[in-house]
């Protein structure tokens, strides 16, 4: 008995339609390589599955870009729209841009600097020095900013110890009072006698004995 037909349509169980996606999808894939090797083609091929992952696949003689480039001027249908071509157009001008610019600083280094003219070696000569002249500039006033800073240093380090000599001054004059204080103190009680005499308040009381 042959094989029956199946219908195409979507599988319903998830199981099923994943074990059913990898299968086909190795044998598109297998298809395509086998006609790259048979017919000498150029095929790429790009499957997204339902999750969104990506599998590809591109003839070795040939990349993807090249191939959707035939394929717009081959079919006269535009891949890409203006808005798309204006940014390719700024990326391409970005990157000389930025080749000029290493180029540039190789020559500020020195480096590949013999093959060019007299003029071009002038103005590496110029831009140095100009440089040069900046360079110093900023360290002048580098140095002129930290001498102001040491001076503010300065003139706070006197204050503080200003400050600091007039609070041991009123320390040194509160302790010399403070001992004179203490020293008149013993003074006055070495002198004070060792027994009062008691007087009578009233003096008839002696008589009267």
């Amino acid at each position: 008995m042959g094989r029956g037909k199946i219908e195409i349509k979507r599988i319903e169980n998830s199981s099923n339609r994943q074990v059913t996606y990898s299968k086909r999808r190795n044998g598109i894939m297998k298809k395509a390589k086998e006609i790259t090797v048979l017919c000498d083609a150029k095929v790429s091929l790009i499957i997204f599955g339902s999750s969104g992952k990506m599998h590809e696949y591109c003839s070795p003689s040939t990349n993807l870009g090249d191939i959707l480039d035939q394929y717009q001027k081959t079919s006269g249908k535009k891949l890409w729209d203006a808005k798309h071509e204006n940014l390719s157009n700024e990326i391409d001008r970005i990157k000389k841009e930025n080749d000029n610019m290493q180029i540039e600083l190789r020559h500020l280094k020195g480096e590949d600097i013999t093959s060019l003219p007299y003029k071009e070696l002038m103005a590496i000569e110029d831009a140095l020095e100009n440089g040069l002249t900046y360079v110093r500039d900023k360290q002048m006033d580098v140095l002129d900013q930290t001498w102001k800073n040491t001076k503010f240093l300065e003139e706070d380090y006197k204050q503080l110890n200003f400050i600091l000599n007039q609070q041991e001054m009123g320390y040194e004059n509160s302790r010399e009072q403070m001992d004179d204080g203490y020293q008149r103190a013993q003074e006055y009680s070495s002198q004070m006698p060792l027994s009062f005499q008691v007087q009578p308040m009233q003096p008839n009381l002696q008589e009267r004995k």
